[in-house]
């Protein structure tokens, strides 16, 4: 972890960007430090998607069930923050209290993502940042949050393990150094490539590198 001096709260880097961070430090850096952003249609259903959920009219309370959207969380720990999608609680003698709530209650996070479920971590640490950032607001626990996938309409529950809390951290970590030295590192094409928004901002393929031979026998060729 850094030992440079924490951020003012004001200047808290986007939770949400720890997810883009995981998929590509580079993307992270285009969007979130050079503010650039390209959208195509699954941005864009995403982002409607993710109005829908922080729509903090929907709030529901049914008997021991209380669902609120758009929550805003901060994690002092991770110099993040940001809004959860939903939040479920339920009652439970061994939860804790909420304001304007009688009762006690547990709190579990659900991240709506547009798509399907992908073998790396990236959805799964940004659930872990919202959950360890309800912790330190709420003072509790929270064991397993939630993915709820609109291609699959179907939630994945996602345990809160050590191992991906200190993922989130070291990501965070990376997070903030990269924000303080205004860092932005350079392509490393891959087949996820294909799958950003950002790829014509990026211009993976010009930054190939390309043998000194193979670069003169080019021109060479190209010579009337």
């Amino acid at each position: 972890m850094s030992t440079a001096t924490p951020l003012p709260e004001d200047d808290y880097l986007q939770m949400s960007g720890i997810q883009h961070f995981a998929f590509c430090r580079r993307q992270w850096a285009l969007i979130h430090l050079e503010q650039q952003w390209a959208e195509n249609l699954r941005t864009a259903e995403g982002r409607l998607e993710h109005d829908r959920c922080h729509d903090e009219t929907q709030d529901e309370s049914r008997g021991t069930l209380l669902v609120m959207r758009g929550l805003r969380v901060v994690s002092h720990r991770l110099q993040l923050a940001g809004n959860c999608d939903v939040v479920e609680f339920r009652a439970d003698p061994a939860g804790i209290s909420l304001q304007n709530h009688p009762g006690l209650w547990c709190p579990t996070p659900i991240e709506y993502k547009h798509g399907h479920s992908k073998a790396n971590d990236a959805d799964r640490l940004q659930l872990c940042a919202q959950a360890m950032a309800l912790e330190e607001m709420l003072v509790c626990q929270i064991p397993t949050g939630y993915l709820f996938y609109q291609e699959t309409h179907r939630r994945e529950p996602v345990l809160l393990a050590d191992a991906l809390r200190q993922k989130a951290l070291q990501m965070a970590a990376e997070m903030l150094e990269y924000y303080r030295r205004g860092y932005t590192p350079k392509p490393k094409p891959g087949k996820f490539c294909n799958a950003c928004s950002l790829k014509e901002q990026c211009l993976p393929q010009l930054n190939k590198r390309v043998s000194p031979a193979a670069y003169i026998r080019s021109h060479l060729e190209e010579t009337p």
